[in-house]
């Protein structure tokens, strides 16, 4: 066990010791909502700090919780337990409709998105005279464990912080798991986005609804447990004010952080109650002045500490001790059978695409055969990477066919594409920077594992992430960064960065590689060191399709070359049948008149 676990352990041994102790009543209260409030804000840590999908309604959710225990247990008489439940049936099948209408959009479409939906879930809760309109339910029974009340606050305490430590624990895993990695990888702020994941063959809508409905379950819980605290819910606690300041706490702790939820939701809580008992006698009149303090610390921390105050403290904190792998022992990954050496791998026939009235990609067809080294070249504009996005599903031909190893692969998707044996790197690098060296590449080891979001949490999953890890270890020594495994990946040069996407593609073991100008940016001695890299993939029996503009890396890697112009095939041919053609000087020199 490391110093950090023996760190939560022993702060997760003073927050259950706190209420048997002589803390007075006031700061048991204060910590009762701390906790309440820490929960809603560690859902908004999983959705917009780590999947970069900012919500405003996160109160609305609490409230669905709040109001389905609540009325069952008045209206009915059911227990408060029961009333979990239903609260979490009810919350699970709203999120995942909204979800399914939200998360499609994006920008500034999203976050006004979700202020609409919570206004109208507000005035629902405040109109239905099922629910005691604005006044709400009054009477809201106790919570009993094993015949023991919780009506006591010391009591609520204890369940309060039990289910926020599990929580932050479970949240802590998940992102520590192969769901997680792929749900770290979505927010294009910090390097991420969607055609990375879907490149190796995640559902990247899939995983953001995960990541709603889980950051929904989390403030119906929250809703749940504040309902039989005050024994009474009306819609005040669950309006756009509190999803705001739901917000701001997991903005002002530390948006992409777990702990940062609580570190945020202690300060605004208690900083909420000393303002409105300062300002007023300060200014000598009535008034929420705490809003603009608020307002004015919310600008201050966006401008000075982007990332939160819990970065500052996890500093002080010892550093994170890495897992021992042992790739020589740990079972391999399932592997794919590989195609026959010279066999047909891929054909794409006549393929075109056109973008309104442009025709970026007019005519093309070329056929590449397992075991070889296929290069497109051309000068600027002539098609190269639409052609490989083609290719790769990354865009849909308007007319054509793409075959891979014997199927009709054109109009499946990247995704579909990655499951049948293509993997492949990008023009500009795509890695999630703050995320290691072997996080990144066990990225592509997506579509040969199995394990899910319950397995992440609770633990179930290691053996299967042990061998995920050992593979994107394997990989990354096999293109020489061995040393550099837990090494942040934003930190490293160019070269090592398109390695490292090398490495990635690699991971899903594919049929085919596909390489988007690897060598670009790159210096002469790392040109070298990655030519000798693809070499030896060749050698292993790995069919490459390249697309490059330096002319000594692709003539002397290559074994058949498609020469392109204007989105049309200019030649085909070997190297020094390329180097030798006429046709080809013209299209990157020009002709005499």
């Amino acid at each position: 066990m490391d110093l950090r676990r023996y760190g939560l352990l022993a702060f997760t041994v003073v927050m259950l010791a706190v209420p048997f102790l002589p803390v007075p009543d006031y700061w048991i209260t204060k910590l009762n909502y701390v906790g309440l409030f820490g929960l809603v804000a560690l859902g908004l840590v999983l959705l917009t700090g780590v999947g970069g999908l900012t919500s405003f309604g996160q109160a609305a959710f609490a409230g669905l919780g709040a109001y389905a225990s609540a009325f069952l247990a008045v209206k009915m008489g059911i227990s408060p337990w029961i009333g979990l439940l239903a609260g979490l049936g009810v919350t699970v099948v709203v999120a995942l409709v909204l979800g399914w209408v939200t998360l499609r959009m994006s920008g500034h479409y999203l976050p006004l998105a979700t202020i609409c939906w919570s206004l109208a879930l507000f005035y629902t809760m405040g109109n239905l005279d099922a629910l005691g309109k604005y006044d709400g339910l009054l009477g809201v029974p106790a919570i009993s464990f094993f015949g023991i009340s919780l009506q006591e606050e010391r009591r609520m305490y204890l369940l309060i912080w039990l289910v926020a430590i599990a929580s932050a624990i479970a949240i802590t895993r998940l992102l520590d798991s192969r769901p997680g990695r792929i749900m770290r990888a979505l927010d294009v702020h910090r390097g991420g986005g969607k055609t990375m994941p879907e490149a190796m063959g995640a559902s990247t809508f899939r995983h953001k609804l995960l990541m709603f409905v889980i950051a929904a379950i989390l403030a119906s819980i929250s809703g749940w447990l504040f309902a039989h605290m005050q024994r009474s819910v009306n819609p005040s606690p669950f309006g756009i004010k509190f999803g705001i300041e739901y917000l701001f706490m997991a903005v002002l702790g530390g948006a992409g952080h777990v702990w940062g939820a609580f570190t945020g939701a202690a300060l605004v809580k208690l900083a909420e109650d000393q303002l409105q008992t300062w300002l007023p006698a300060l200014l000598g009149t009535s008034g929420s002045y705490e809003i603009i303090v608020f307002g004015v610390v919310l600008v201050l921390v966006l401008k000075f500490a982007p990332d939160g105050l819990w970065p500052s403290i996890e500093r002080l904190l010892p550093a994170r001790r890495h897992r021992a792998i042992r790739a020589d022992t740990t079972e391999p990954l399932p592997a794919r059978d590989k195609p026959a050496a010279g066999s047909v791998l891929l054909e794409v026939k006549d393929a075109r695409r056109t973008f309104g009235g442009l025709v970026a990609v007019n005519g093309v067809g070329f056929t590449l055969r397992a075991g070889e080294i296929f290069g497109l070249i051309g000068p600027n504009g002539a098609g190269k990477s639409t052609t490989f996005n083609l290719v790769s599903g990354v865009l849909p031909l308007t007319s054509g066919e793409v075959w891979l190893r014997g199927e009709r692969v054109d109009g499946k998707g990247a995704r579909e594409i990655a499951r049948r044996g293509l993997s492949r790197t990008f023009q500009h690098v795509k890695l999630v920077p703050d995320m290691t060296v072997l996080e990144n590449v066990a990225l592509g080891t997506y579509l040969r594992t199995r394990s899910g979001t319950l397995a992440a949490m609770l633990r179930t999953d290691r053996a299967e992430e042990a061998r995920a890890l050992a593979e994107a270890e394997r990989q990354l020594r096999r293109v020489g960064l061995g040393e550099h495994l837990h090494e942040l990946a934003g930190n490293l040069a160019l070269g090592p960065q398109r390695l490292v996407e090398i490495a990635r593609a690699l991971a899903s073991d594919p049929a085919l590689l596909l390489l988007d100008e690897p060598a670009a940016g790159l210096r002469h001695r790392e040109k070298q060191a990655l030519a000798e890299v693809l070499r030896q993939l060749k050698a292993e029996g790995l069919s490459l399709l390249l697309v490059e503009h330096d002319m000594d890396f692709v003539m002397n890697l290559t074994d058949r070359i498609l020469v392109m112009e204007f989105g049309t095939p200019l030649l085909e041919g070997t190297p020094a049948e390329i180097q030798a053609s006429e046709k080809v000087r013209a299209a990157y020199l020009g002709t005499e008149h």
